[in-house]
């Protein structure tokens, strides 16, 4: 069985050595899918009697470890100096430094990769991430998907 819990954030970013406007400081409301697989729990006792996970546990996990970091804040690479002093030069600036270009694709490739162990097999029912969907805007999305 497969769920989806979709989260949304708004965060800044450029891609330096882009050819159009994307070269210039933006920023994107990202809309975030986050699906797993795993056995639908039955147990009587379990609050989860039901489920692959809760939709709120789901949530919980992705804001906490990724939507609370990203949400509001200057996603760029470190090697897009100019840019990384100017954000450090801001008192206070939410700055998210990361060690790729903040294409929409590497974004879902990070996700991915800071979501998938916490996913991992947590109620016992072979829970998995399956695919991360990250929508830059309502018509361009990357997805990432598990590798078998």
């Amino acid at each position: 069985m497969q769920i989806t819990r979709r989260l949304e954030f708004d965060a800044g970013h450029r891609i330096s050595a882009h050819q159009s406007q994307c070269r210039h400081l933006h920023g994107h409301r990202y809309v975030l899918e986050v699906t797993l697989s795993g056995d639908v729990i039955h147990d009587a006792c379990s609050s989860s009697d039901g489920m692959v996970m809760d939709f709120g546990a789901v949530k919980e996990i992705a804001r906490i470890h990724l939507v609370d970091k990203w949400d509001h804040a200057f996603l760029v690479c470190a090697g897009d100096t100019p840019i990384v002093d100017f954000l450090a030069a801001l008192p206070d600036h939410k700055t998210v430094i990361l060690d790729r270009v903040p294409t929409a694709e590497n974004l879902a490739r990070i996700a991915f990769d800071i979501l998938e162990p916490l996913y991992r097999d947590v109620y016992g029912n072979h829970l998995r991430l399956e695919r991360i969907r990250l929508y830059e805007t309502p018509n361009c999305w990357a997805d990432v998907l598990r590798e078998i």
